[in-house]
């Protein structure tokens, strides 16, 4: 399949544990959970999933386990048939497993990860450059970052185009993340990010600070408030779709997945952010992060009941 890839993916892949729940258990009182599931989660391995899905072929290139944990968080990949023939597999348990309790009436998530899961990083020695660039899009979100740099070069030196998903902060953005910013084509990221890398309150002009970075595209996703894009020759507001919420976890990691769908068919500025909106947006009437993942056709129907065409 390696000779067919579209895009490969270089980052986090987790076990999401999810637990739907109104209130919050605490030592003294126990709490009932109205929804649970296992699921397949992080940041590039939800994004993959989300790609397959929608149509691409798509390879991943993480850590995992030996132990039936790390099958099952795997389990999605290999069901839409994500390539996971560079996968490195570490003997012993799966450590990248995260607790997620989703708030029942309003979707929103609160995490909860294992101390070692950051123990088992990918090395750059176990790359396979042939493999990363014979996609035409890579897709990073920082984590295995000396890896991560080292394929953004290799895409780079190649003429292709390298995705970051820039994660979601409330403060400055960190010194590996900020390396790899001159690298990257296609910025997506969650709110204040862009005000964490360039010390800018106006989104605006912190995407125009970014531009003069390196990336061509700009884009920041803010929840209900949908997301916000400025390239050289345009900036826009994309609105979020109203849907009925059940659970937001892995919305900004499927944006980006559909995103690079959307720029693999060719699509105008305006229509990759609203296909990849659209595709969040259905996502989030599921408990879990790859769980509710439409496929092409559903996304396009979702669009035309709501009289959109895309461009």
């Amino acid at each position: 399949m390696a000779n067919g890839l579209q895009i490969v993916g270089v980052g986090l892949a987790t076990l999401d544990v999810l637990l739907r729940l109104k209130d919050m258990p605490t030592w003294e009182h126990g709490a009932r959970l109205s929804g649970f599931r296992f699921d397949g989660g992080g940041l590039v391995g939800t994004a993959m999933v989300a790609a397959a899905r929608l149509g691409a072929r798509v390879g991943f290139v993480g850590t995992a386990g030996t132990d039936e944990a790390a099958d099952l968080k795997l389990r999605s990949m290999v069901d839409c048939g994500v390539d996971l023939s560079h996968l490195v597999r570490r003997e012993g348990p799966e450590d990248q497993v995260v607790v997620v309790h989703v708030h029942a009436e309003t979707g929103e998530r609160a995490f909860m990860g294992m101390e070692s899961w950051r123990k088992q990083q990918l090395r750059p020695e176990e790359l396979d450059r042939s493999y990363i660039t014979s996609a035409e899009y890579l897709h990073l979100d920082g984590f295995h970052h000396r890896a991560a740099m080292q394929a953004a070069r290799w895409m780079k030196e190649a003429g292709k185009t390298v995705v970051l998903d820039g994660s979601q902060t409330s403060g400055p953005v960190h010194e590996p993340l900020r390396k790899l910013v001159p690298y990257i084509d296609v910025l997506i990221t969650g709110s204040g990010f862009a005000k964490g890398l360039t010390g800018i309150s106006d989104i605006w002009e912190a995407g125009e600070a970014i531009l003069k970075m390196g990336p061509r595209v700009f884009v920041e996703t803010v929840g209900e408030d949908g997301s916000y894009t400025v390239t050289a020759q345009e900036r826009f507001h994309t609105p979020a779709f109203k849907v009925k919420v059940v659970d937001t976890t892995g919305a900004g990691d499927v944006f980006h997945g559909a995103y690079i769908v959307g720029l693999l068919h060719g699509w105008n500025a305006r229509s990759v952010a609203l296909f990849s909106t659209a595709v969040s947006a259905i996502k989030c009437t599921q408990l879990g992060g790859r769980a509710g993942i439409p496929g092409y056709d559903q996304v396009i129907a979702f669009l035309a009941e709501r009289g959109t065409k895309l461009e």
